[in-house]
């Protein structure tokens, strides 16, 4: 057989198609609502199937509800809300890898009623599915076939981990905690190394404590906790290019307050949900151009796409708005507490060096009015944008987290919210790279036989022997060793004597 067939793999990712949908939740608050006064809403994947041309997946919405009772006591519940979607793409193929993003775009109020809220909640759903593609290249030992090798550098996906781990905070408290209202945890990666079984991932979890003291004020702080963890991989070496994707269970963090003679002792337990994927560079032989000295040939080439990635960056910045309450809203005499902080970026893309970075970043800001003596609440949306130095080694698709920190809230006036806060956005960045290969080849019909013993070629400056072998199917070394004084590339028009065995 003249030839035959060989095959490797390529990682390829595709992205899923972003669409928006609306989950309906309905909550029991366990007391009679007086008023609401903030709500925080997050949103993750749980488990997903992935069939040709279909992504299924469950997902759960967790809202973290303050709220004032009918008698004025100020309380706060969690509750998440289960939901299921999917993506359609004919890209999806049956057993493909995910790594699915849900944004929570806003979220309303539809009604009330004793101790029940019904909470509409809008999400966008996008992502990433990562597979392996698997390429068709063709080898051939045949002496009457003559071969062109290249050497071409594919990515291979060669390990991945899915795997939680617990970040642990203790803080010494300052004063006494009567009740926690609500956390806010987020989690942010900072760098990921590949080693030989495993990936060294180093981040920080960054937590917001919204308490009542023992005198009924309203106070809070933030807790950032850097960790560093080697997860085992299978197929991880040294060097290998990684990448992680981080999440949070919010109904899942959970806090202790311990007493002791020298006061009270938080603490935080997170559980962090890490996607790992580990990809390594090859290089693969392959046949970039053949010919047979005695049939014809009959060549099929295909292209292939292969995804590279890019180690992750981070950059940092800071967010600044302003809010004007509208008129028939009661004015602000003090601000108690800002809760239900968010970040949702709407856009990011690189440019000449840079990286662009826009969203929206929001809070419930909850106040004092004196003349009324009431609790008031309102949502503040920040726009923003900023941009900084692009450190990723290349420019292509952006699959871009943030974490906000440092939210703080002030008012000008009576009537003028102002809010900052800083920012942090990891980048993944990866492109797909096109390449062409011969696929298939097959032997057709018989050259025809040569009724003479010699032959002049005329060949053109800048031709190489290669070309001048195929065109007249001999072997490259019948050109160059009956020509020794011609070098190649031709400097020069020259004429390319070839001699032939008769009978």
């Amino acid at each position: 057989m003249a030839f035959e067939s060989n095959k490797f793999s390529v990682a390829k990712k595709i992205n899923l198609p972003s669409s928006d949908f609306s989950i309906e939740c309905n909550v029991s608050l366990g007391s009679e609502i007086g008023k609401i006064l903030s709500i925080g809403v997050k949103a993750y994947d749980e488990n997903y199937e992935t069939l040709n041309g279909f992504l299924n997946y469950s997902g759960v919405v967790d809202l973290k509800i303050i709220f004032m009772t009918s008698d004025g006591e100020i309380n706060s519940t969690c509750h998440s809300c289960n939901f299921s979607s999917k993506f359609e793409s004919n890209e999806i193929m049956t057993g493909q890898e995910a790594v699915i993003s849900l944004k929570v775009v806003d979220y309303s109020i539809e009604s009330i009623s004793n101790e029940d809220i019904r909470i509409i909640v809008n999400l966008n759903q996008s992502g990433i599915c990562l597979g392996e593609n698997e390429v068709n290249s063709i080898g051939s030992a045949d002496e009457d076939v003559c071969c062109k090798n290249e050497e071409i550098e594919i990515i291979k996906l060669v390990g991945s981990k899915k795997e939680s781990f617990d970040v642990e905070s203790e803080v010494n408290l300052r004063e006494n905690i009567k009740k926690i209202l609500a956390t806010e945890s987020q989690v942010l990666q900072k760098n990921i190394e590949s080693a030989t079984g495993f990936v060294s991932l180093q981040g920080e979890v960054l937590t917001r404590v919204l308490y009542l003291t023992d005198e009924d004020k309203f106070d809070s702080f933030y807790v950032n906790e850097p960790f560093k963890e080697e997860i085992e991989v299978d197929g991880a070496e040294k060097d290998f290019i990684a990448e992680a994707y981080l999440s949070i269970k919010e109904s899942d963090v959970s806090t202790q307050i311990e007493n002791d003679e020298k006061g009270q002792k938080l603490t935080i337990k997170v559980p962090v949900c890490a996607n790992i994927k580990v990809f390594k560079n090859e290089l693969v032989t392959v046949i970039e151009d053949l010919y047979s000295t005695k049939n014809e040939i009959n060549i099929t080439t295909e292209s292939f796409e292969n995804s590279v990635t890019c180690p992750s960056a981070m950059i940092e910045d800071k967010i600044e708005g302003s809010l004007t309450l509208e008129e028939d809203a009661p004015r602000v005499d003090k601000v108690l507490f800002a809760s239900g902080n968010s970040v949702n970026l709407t856009n990011v893309y690189s440019q000449d060096g840079q990286i662009f970075v826009e969203g929206i970043a929001k809070t419930n800001v909850v106040y004092l009015n004196d003349e009324t003596n009431s609790l008031n609440s309102v949502q503040v949306d920040v726009p923003f944008s900023f941009s900084d130095k692009f450190d990723c080694e290349c420019e292509g698709i952006l699959v871009a987290t943030a974490v906000v920190s440092d939210v703080d809230v002030v008012v000008k006036k009576g009537r003028d919210l102002y809010y900052d806060a800083k920012i942090k956005v990891n980048l993944n960045c990866y492109y797909n790279k096109v390449a062409g290969i011969i696929s298939e080849a097959s032997m057709t019909e018989p050259l025809p036989e040569r009724d003479y013993a010699m032959e002049v070629v005329f060949a053109p400056s800048g031709e190489n022997a290669w070309n001048i072998a195929k065109s007249t199917h001999v072997p490259v070394e019948q050109v160059t060793l009956q020509n020794p004084d011609l070098i190649f590339p031709l400097e020069q028009d020259s004429s390319i004597v070839l001699y032939y065995q008769k009978g």
